[in-house]
């Protein structure tokens, strides 16, 4: 089984930007996809992205138009690109080898985790 790590989080001030970047222990191209997923203080976990082996992507309603995911499966990583971040989006991020199938609208996706979470990287917003 592939090995997801997460890194890239830190203290940055509302407005600002960072890339997340989630580093597979082998090959990720016949994964059918990576979730990143979230989770504040005191809240459930919560799907922030994914993106399946097809470049296909889903993206939470909260971060539409802010985050941006991305795949290079020549370096076995995803990223996530992070802009114009916002106190709420203060999180522990996490990624995970995940299914995403999709349903009748076009563009949409079922989804699930299919592994086990590994320690996440925080991301704090805050000035």
């Amino acid at each position: 089984q592939v090995q997801l790590v997460e890194s890239g989080g830190g203290l940055v001030q509302p407005g600002g930007s960072l890339r997340l970047s989630c580093a597979a222990s082998g090959s990720i191209s016949s994964i059918n996809a990576i979730l990143w997923y979230r989770q504040a203080p005191g809240k459930q976990r919560e799907l922030v992205a994914g993106i399946t082996s097809g470049g296909g992507t889903l993206y939470a309603d909260p971060v539409k138009g802010r985050f941006t995911i991305s795949r290079d499966n020549a370096k076995n990583t995803v990223y996530l690109q992070m802009n114009s971040l916002k106190p709420e989006d203060t999180a522990v991020y996490y990624c995970n080898e995940g299914l995403m199938t999709p349903t009748y609208y076009s563009g949409d996706y079922y989804y699930t985790p299919l592994g086990s979470w590994g320690q996440g990287t925080q991301v704090t917003v805050s000035s």
